[in-house]
């Protein structure tokens, strides 16, 4: 079983920054992909980035490539996600995500794991 626990979210102006976390616990992530999506209301979940855990391998959506960047420490068993250049159409809640498996993937149904989500908010 595995526990994702992300922190960081808020209300930031437009152009602003945030970073938000995901600590992973229960069992070995170091096979593992892990990755962040987002949902604003009235939308499907879409995805942002992942990481590979092994190596760094990343993968960012067209959306955020250049403004987002996702990494990882190995020894805090955490994931960022560094957002710069926030844009309204940025607002959503954002979860966590872990995959078993050294495939990154795209789809929400990919993934195995979810936090419970934290919600960022870009005012113009």
């Amino acid at each position: 079983q595995v526990q994702l626990v992300e922190s960081g979210g808020g209300l930031v102006q437009a152009g602003g920054s945030l970073r938000l976390s995901c600590v992973a616990s229960g069992r070995t992530i170091a096979s593992s992909v892990m990755g962040w999506f987002r949902q604003a209301p009235g939308k499907e979940r879409e995805f942002v980035a992942a990481i590979r855990w092994r190596d760094g391998i990343t993968d960012n959506a067209d959306s955020v490539k250049g403004r987002f960047t996702i990494s990882r420490d190995n020894a805090k068993n955490t994931v960022y996600l560094q957002m710069n250049s926030l844009k309204p159409e940025d607002t959503a809640v954002y979860y966590c995500t872990l995959r078993r498996g050294a495939i990154l993937s795209l789809r929400p149904e990919g993934y195995d794991y979810w936090g419970q989500g934290t919600q960022v908010t870009v005012s113009s």
